[in-house]
């Protein structure tokens, strides 16, 4: 599938084998432009979502809605440390291949702002891994690929999982 015509790929990557994947996949089968850039993307969850908990309401009448700011920068620090890690493998990944690529860290919701990057972006092509998922976490987590696919304004290839 190599083509000198893409001018811009993104391709999203978290922590699991089937985003290193597609990352494979995009630096052994696509070619950009020379003046082209292959992006790689990674969305951290916001914190409150990584946590999956808010601390417990102080008991006995005390003030409810209280910001813990230990307990989020905690769970902030932590999740920079997996984006690094994750990045890490992505560029090494990259220079085993001998390319160069661009890396972009942002927060939110994976599927909305992997789209809204490949839209700012202008993207020709986004690549991104599919875990093999059974079809009942599929209905209760959704799936991120499949969103994009409906979502984005490019055309996706997705490397699917065993």
């Amino acid at each position: 599938m190599a083509t000198g015509n893409l001018a811009s790929v993104v391709v999203a990557v978290d922590g699991s084998e089937e985003s290193m994947n597609a990352l494979r996949w995009a630096l052994d089968n696509l070619r950009l432009r020379p003046d082209g850039e292959l992006v790689v993307l990674h969305v951290q969850p916001p914190p409150n979502i990584a946590a999956g908990l808010n601390p417990a309401p102080i008991p006995f009448g005390g003030p409810s809605g209280v910001e813990v700011p230990a307990f989020t920068q905690a769970i902030e620090a932590h999740q920079r440390r997996i984006t690094q890690a994750i990045l890490e493998h992505a560029l090494k990944i990259c220079s085993e291949k001998n390319v160069e690529v661009k890396t972009e860290v942002v927060v939110g919701d994976p599927k909305e702002k992997i789209c809204e990057v490949a839209a700012n972006r202008k993207a020709d092509l986004l690549v991104m891994g599919c875990r093999a998922i059974g079809p009942l976490k599929r209905v209760f987590l959704g799936s991120v690929s499949n969103y994009c696919i409906n979502h984005v304004g490019c055309p996706v290839v997705v490397i699917k999982g065993t």
